[in-house]
């Protein structure tokens, strides 16, 4: 009788390296402690794909010595590597499109400058989009008006202030947004385009970790948008965030979140306003954070 070896012991054998049970534990212990990411039983693959190819560039034999190395250098250059792997950027222009008409009807309303932060901005695809749709809104007064985009992954901030997109990403946008917004490419950029100086003038793009104990913004915000990150989150950490980003916002101001979140749990302070769409209780925006 011939006995065949189990599925992952096989995988395994194949693979460079091997991910036991007690790495994958480790894996999960230290994404949660850095970036608050709760990671299930099913990415054990994507971690494996994703750190395997910091083991090659580091010239490393197990992900047990690479753990050791993060855990002994708390300050070690890699946990931005390490964190930058491990998070995941699905991102489009105007995504979940039914927000954009509303943030544009709020910030009709709002005094100037109006303010939005954007707080996981990924490749830049919806800070831009939301810069956009305040041109459109606002007219002149939105010279005034800003977004600071955030995100805890380094090389996707890098991508989003250059601003260079192919025309397959903005292929589902009307031609009258790619003439307005956009510079199309030629010669070596053929096939790409970039976002205009005036729409690119309005984001200002910073590295944040939404686990930090200071996140160093100070101004009122009209909006928020904090989509498709949470679903990473446990709700403990979820509830902390929302509670921090109470202070940081103006009276009635917006909070976005992405199309799968519901966070009709924390009834303090936000209240629902619509599809994804909460609104701070006034009396709930005081201060700073």
């Amino acid at each position: 009788m011939t006995i065949k070896p189990s599925t992952r012991a096989a995988t395994a054998s194949a693979r460079d390296f091997l991910l036991t049970d007690g790495d994958f534990s480790r894996v999960r212990a230290l994404i949660h402690q850095r970036a608050g990411i709760a990671l299930g039983e099913q990415k054990r693959e994507m971690v494996y794909s994703r750190l395997s190819r910091r083991l090659r560039e580091l010239g490393m034999n197990d992900f047990t010595s690479y753990l050791a190395l993060l855990e002994g250098e708390k300050d070690s250059a890699e946990w931005q590597a390490f964190t930058n792997a491990l998070t995941t950027n699905l991102t489009a222009f105007f995504r979940e499109a039914h927000h954009f008409p509303l943030l544009a009807e709020h910030a009709k309303k709002c005094a100037a400058p109006v303010t939005v932060w954007c707080s996981a901005a990924s490749t830049g695809e919806e800070p831009y989009s939301i810069a956009m749709t305040l041109i459109e809104a606002l007219g002149s007064r939105a010279a005034t008006a800003s977004v600071i985009a955030t995100d805890i992954d380094t090389q996707v901030l890098e991508k989003a202030a250059a601003g260079v997109y192919t025309m397959e990403q903005v292929s589902k946008l009307p031609l009258e947004r790619l003439k307005r917004f956009f510079l199309k490419g030629s010669g070596a950029r053929a096939g790409q385009v970039r976002i205009r100086p005036e729409v690119a003038a309005m984001v200002k793009f910073g590295q944040l970790n939404l686990l930090d104990t200071q996140w160093g913004l100070k101004e009122p915000f009209d909006v928020i948008f904090c989509r498709n990150v949470m679903i990473y989150f446990d709700k403990p950490t979820q509830n902390r965030i929302l509670q921090r980003f109470a202070p940081l916002m103006k009276p009635q101001g917006l909070l976005f979140a992405g199309h799968s979140e519901n966070f009709s749990y924390a009834s303090q302070p936000f209240r629902l306003r619509g599809q994804t769409v909460y609104e701070l209780d006034s009396r709930q925006a005081k201060g700073g954070a």
